[in-house]
């Protein structure tokens, strides 16, 4: 018998790594032993603090129906060590990225295996999923030529999208963020501190009318009243953050009422409809292995923890968040 050494949400705030045993290998299934997982400093730490909805509607089954005790995580790379009867043998030995929870091991059908091209690192291919989030957002957001651009919140998705953004011919780019250090990676001229007392004073002095298009990246509710506040007429607030629990007031009471700002939700599991009869998930796939070789996202990675110590992981991102960016598990 099989085992793999898993991480497990037991409760808020409470991480345990379990020892499983896995079940016995299926004719159609691959095992992967894990090289490395990165943790989603937005979507985890909501489950880490137990601020997920316990029923959500959702077309991505990963966040749907989630209860403790729980595997959470959605960043796994490995390498196929055993393969079933009915498995083609080229699979063997293959570098793999797959949405798994962190885990030393896990079983599964190729089905759910992307295969990893050969000039990009582990470390790299765990940034798959929010690179594939970041084109999915520019997708949404279809910034204009020569428009002005805001970005709320520069985490990894934040960061990401922002790498993106840059290669389009806009006016102007401007990101915002509470951490110095998240501040200093986004590349831009200039990267404000959005808990500043005089932050939207700031961005209206430097988009003079208001941002034609924003982002909003934080994971924060309350900076969706700044996204609006800081919008121009008839402007488009893309909202990529996932608040769970969180709550805050947004005032549409005043200016929003007339503004014709438009309110855009954007979720990575589904393309939108006026592209998925062009575009799936292989070819937005496509697009964001080619974009993580241009960015090199690995620069980034602030901390490197071994699975063992994943409770120290949790604790860091919860109680000094200043000092992260990207946070990763090694497995050897």
């Amino acid at each position: 018998m099989k085992f793999s050494n898993t991480v497990t949400f037991t409760a808020p705030r409470q991480v345990e790594l379990r020892q499983e045993s896995l079940p016995a290998l299926g004719a159609d299934c691959v095992l992967v032993e894990t090289i490395c997982s990165a943790i989603s400093a937005g979507t985890e730490m909501l489950v880490y603090r137990g601020q997920f909805p316990r029923e959500v509607d959702s077309v991505d089954s990963i966040s749907s129906g989630l209860d403790y005790p729980t595997a959470y995580g959605y960043a796994c790379v490995g390498r196929v060590i055993e393969h079933g009867s009915h498995v083609d043998p080229k699979w063997a030995g293959r570098l793999i990225f797959s949405f798994q929870p962190h885990a030393s091991h896990f079983i599964t059908s190729t089905d759910c295996l992307v295969p990893i091209p050969e000039n990009i690192s582990p470390e790299t291919a765990c940034f798959l999923p929010n690179m594939e989030t970041a084109v999915n957002l520019v997708q949404d957001a279809a910034p204009i030529l020569g428009e002005r651009v805001l970005v709320l919140g520069q985490g990894v998705i934040g960061l990401l999208t922002t790498s993106l953004l840059r290669e389009f011919p806009l006016e102007s780019l401007l990101t915002a963020d509470h951490y110095e250090l998240r501040r200093k990676a986004s590349g831009v001229t200039v990267s404000l501190d959005s808990s500043a007392s005089n932050f939207r004073e700031q961005v209206k002095s430097l988009l003079k009318s208001g941002a034609d298009l924003t982002l909003e990246l934080s994971g924060s509710p309350s900076a969706l009243d700044d996204a609006i506040a800081l919008t121009c007429f008839s402007g488009r607030v893309v909202i990529g953050s996932w608040y769970g629990e969180k709550r805050a007031p947004i005032d549409l009471g005043h200016s929003f009422h007339h503004s014709r700002i438009k309110l855009i939700s954007s979720q990575v599991s589904t393309i939108a409809p006026e592209l998925s009869a062009r575009w799936d998930k292989s070819r937005r796939f496509d697009v964001a292995w080619k974009a993580l070789e241009r960015i090199k996202p690995e620069k980034w990675i602030t901390h490197r923890f071994p699975i063992e110590h994943a409770a120290d992981a949790y604790r860091l991102l919860d109680e000094r968040p200043q000092e992260t960016i990207q946070v990763i598990f090694n497995y050897t």
